[in-house]
């Protein structure tokens, strides 16, 4: 039975795909940093499905415990899931370094501290796959969430980067990149229905991705068009457009 890591357990899409991985018959491991808010999410996949599952403790900005936590696992996984992320106040941290900091080291730099650890033990083994979920606002820069947007295309660019140094060792690396997701992330936003994702939505295009090897995910699929246009857009019509 394969095993999945998923980092950041607790969120909306996160349960998604932990509940799509246990239908299709992988064991699970699930980690987040709020015990209490995971250990519920684990119980009711356990009495949903058959599926070997371990809830643990795992905290994005905890840099120095990163690699132990790694280290104690139990099960080894075949592929880990990075889904933790936060979506900072855009108008806040434009005068608050920490609203700036945390955005940034939940998003790029503990993404990159626990994933540099996965990667050296999957370039070990020589098999397994990371998935690392990002986000479409990292395509290109916009006024109205560009310190989130920056921390996902630091993430983006690693994960790009980490595909490459890893592609001939039997290592694969996929990105994901939502568009609009009906989460309670962004439960307080207007979203056009058409552009919006549900969570299974997310989580079904993750699972046939990871088993068609995709590099590249986009999700909701018209966003990989959207972006293509929007990241065209030339300079000078683009900063007056007000996005």
């Amino acid at each position: 039975m394969k095993n999945v890591l998923i980092l950041g357990a607790t969120s909306d899409m996160a349960q998604s795909m932990a509940k799509k991985f246990a239908a299709e018959g992988w064991s699970l491991s699930l980690a987040a940093r709020n015990m209490d808010s995971l250990e519920p999410v684990a119980s009711d996949l356990r009495v949903r499905s058959s599926a070997e599952i371990q809830a643990m403790e795992f905290d994005a900005v905890d840099f120095s415990n990163h690699k132990n936590f790694y280290e104690s696992l139990e099960i080894k996984p075949d592929v880990v899931v990075c889904v933790f992320g936060y979506m900072g106040d855009q108008l806040l941290a434009r005068t608050d370094l920490d609203e700036v900091c945390r955005t940034i080291d939940v998003n790029y730099t503990g993404a990159v501290s626990i994933l540099n650890v996965v990667a050296e033990d999957f370039e070990k083994r020589g098999q397994g796959t990371i998935v690392g979920i990002s986000s479409v606002a990292g395509d290109r820069g916009r006024q109205s969430n560009y310190i989130y947007g920056s921390a996902k295309a630091g993430f983006t660019a690693y994960l790009s980067g980490l595909r490459n140094r890893l592609a001939k060792t039997g290592v694969h690396v996929m990105t994901v990149k939502p568009g609009f997701c009906r989460t309670k992330m962004t439960e307080s936003l207007e979203l056009p229905a058409a552009l919006t994702a549900e969570p299974e939505q997310v989580a079904n295009a993750v699972f046939r991705g990871l088993e068609k090897q995709r590099n590249t995910v986009y999700t909701l699929w018209m966003w990989r068009w959207i972006m293509l246009v929007i990241r065209h857009i030339p300079e000078a019509i683009f900063k007056k457009m007000g996005m």
